[in-house]
């Protein structure tokens, strides 16, 4: 079902077109040039040759037509017949999502196959949500309601942890006629709605929606509420909102994909959707063989049970990878509109963005600033836009949002190339890779001084009572790290022995930071997960030992005195307390201060003394 507000009937990739309208003229890798095409429309769908491959209209010129396909071209050539369906490309929408492997036009992967086998066929077809699964639905309303757009008109369990909200269509309301419980097909009926003029339309529990248009909502909201994703650099030093933006770019093994994988088990979102764009073979494979498996840390469960994987692969035909994008984004707008959190995941948008590149260079357009088109920008930013914190449609006022969370490839890890510097112009949180960093095995190699969030006041107005002053211990912090690289210049110059006690112990706090807190083992049980409550304690804990440490030096306690405390143990394992501990945490607070407050008296002690 669709909106009444579209001209066209979206289409999904199963439903085959009826009659040939024109024929190739032209094939140039994945680009298809067909003549005859004069009631054709900017990207409807169509079948190419007689294997009916899927392909999409990215230009027109008179009645010749462009058609990027996604799919292997051999074979074809001029006078081929090409097929129109007469709608633009489109996913299929409803209980069964969960839980799926898709490729980029949504086509389930484990079905291919067992269809086909291990290697993909072409002109092979399933459709994206399993026609003959049967679903228990609930009614949320009666008969005789008025329902108006987005209003949910009942519930399906879709995975044990996941409920499925299933809503009226945008753009139809009036009042329901009938409705029923039981066990239904997506497709079958379970009500009717009578609209405003007096018609009457059969609702199902799917919808279909065009990839390249977002769906409506009623408002869109500030977001400030923070994500929480276990991250300690990340939560406290460089924060991200739900409905936020952010892009994380690096050099090869700078370990983008193992920060995307932490986002995707711990961030506090309800529901995941990764896309693997054009990324090498053996990491998604990873991917598709570890999320299986991989147990929720919120539910106990698999954490498949609220996520939908989209793999499309580098040796996949490169067409596919700008439609995967739009496919994950399309996805995650259903689950925002039924209220729910969703955390999308893009690795990497530099793959699609050379994929628009070698599109472009096909269709002889002018290229941009390194062979990129010049709607490179407007391409970025209207998918980033379709993130954010809104009001759902409904007579309610549900709130949904999603955050996305893009990586970067840029080749070298040069930060001035343009796709990052695109995203740069339309994301509000920049995580920047380290190469020096992940050599150093320091992970999250996220580099603390070139990175930035505006995300921090907003989060600063959202914390709770209990860590109201996390933002101003990460300012104090910031301000210990950023000092730091300005005393290494000095120490690589003219030596340590150059700078004051004062600055030595600047050095040490920085250097307790950078091993305390902000390096995360992800593969220690403990270790790969800190809350909120637990990272302010321990950012606490260090600024606690700075300051007295800073009290004692005044008072003419030695340095050397300082760093051989035994609490420094104490703070060093502090990342090791489990959540279930955390008065242990407060514990090694208590002997900081008392560890101190010793010394600072025996100072002025013997100072009184003499």
């Amino acid at each position: 079902m669709e909106s009444s507000t579209n001209n066209k009937q979206p289409t999904t990739l199963s439903q085959s077109a009826s009659s040939a309208q024109g024929e190739i003229t032209k094939v140039s890798g994945p680009l298809v040039v067909a003549g005859g095409m004069k009631d054709a429309r900017m990207y409807d769908v169509v079948r190419v040759g007689a294997e009916r491959l899927i392909g999409e209209i990215i230009e027109i010129r008179g009645d010749a037509a462009s058609i990027q396909v996604y799919e292997e071209t051999s074979g074809l050539g001029p006078g081929d017949p090409v097929y129109a369906t007469g709608a633009p490309l489109s996913v299929e929408l409803g209980p069964g999502l969960l839980e799926s492997i898709y490729d980029g036009i949504q086509r389930p992967l484990n079905v291919l196959a067992a269809r086909a086998g291990s290697t993909l066929k072409r002109g092979v077809e399933a459709p994206g949500l399993d026609p003959e699964r049967l679903w228990e639905f609930r009614p949320a309303v009666e008969a005789g309601a008025q329902v108006s757009q987005g209003d949910i008109i009942g519930t399906v369990e879709e995975t044990e942890v996941v409920e499925h909200r299933v809503m009226v269509p945008p753009g139809l309301s009036g009042r329901i006629t009938e409705i029923s419980g039981g066990a239904f097909r997506v497709a079958d009926t379970i009500a009717r709605l009578q609209l405003e003029d007096g018609t009457v339309r059969d609702l199902t529990m799917l919808q279909r929606w065009p990839v390249r248009m977002g769906r409506p909502y009623q408002s869109k909201r500030p977001p400030q509420e923070p994500l929480v994703t276990g991250q300690r650099v990340i939560d406290t030093f460089l924060p991200i909102v739900k409905g936020g933006t952010a892009a994380i770019p690096g050099p090869f093994g700078s370990g983008k994909t193992v920060t995307q994988h932490q986002l995707a088990k711990w961030a506090d979102a309800d529901i995941v959707v990764y896309v693997g764009c054009g990324e090498r073979g053996n990491e998604m494979t990873d991917v598709l063989m570890e999320f299986p498996h991989l147990s929720d840390p919120r539910t106990g469960k698999p954490l498949m049970k609220r996520t939908v994987l989209i793999a499309n692969t580098s040796n996949m035909p490169v067409a596919a990878r700008e439609a995967s994008v739009y496919t994950g984004i399309t996805i995650a707008e259903y689950y925002r509109d039924m209220g729910y959190n969703v955390a999308l995941m893009a690795d990497s948008t530099s793959r699609w963005a050379e994929a628009l590149r070698e599109m472009s260079s096909r269709l002889e357009e002018m290229p941009g600033e390194e062979g990129y088109p010049a709607y490179l920008g407007s391409r970025l930013a209207g998918f980033y836009e379709r993130a954010g914190s809104v009001t759902c449609l409904g007579s309610g006022d549900t709130a949904g949002s999603i955050s996305v969370i893009g990586a970067v490839s840029p080749p070298g890890g040069d930060l001035s190339d343009p796709v990052v510097q695109a995203t740069l112009r339309v994301v509000k949180v920049f995580w920047g890779l380290d190469a020096q960093l992940a050599y150093r095995r320091h992970f999250p190699a996220i580099n603390w001084l070139l990175s930035y969030s505006l995300y921090v006041d907003a989060v600063r107005s959202t914390l709770p009572e209990g860590q109201s002053d996390l933002i101003d211990l990460r300012d104090e912090g910031m301000q210990i790290l950023q000092k730091e690289a300005e005393l290494q210049e000095i120490v690589r110059l003219v030596g340590v022995d150059a700078l004051s006690v004062g600055e030595r112990l600047m050095l040490e706090t920085a250097k307790s930071l950078r091993e305390d807190f902000l390096y995360q083992e992800a593969f220690n049980a403990v270790d790969t997960y800190a809350s909120l409550a637990k990272q302010h304690v321990m950012l606490r804990n260090i600024l606690l030992f700075h300051n007295l440490a800073g009290r004692a030096v005044a008072d003419g306690v030695s340095l050397d005195r300082i760093t051989v405390l035994p609490v420094r143990e104490s703070i060093a394992r502090m990342r090791y307390v489990p959540e279930d501990r955390k008065e242990r945490l407060f514990e090694t607070g208590a002997e900081i201060e008392a560890s101190l407050k010793r010394l600072i008296n025996e100072a002025t002690a013997l100072t009184e003394g003499v």
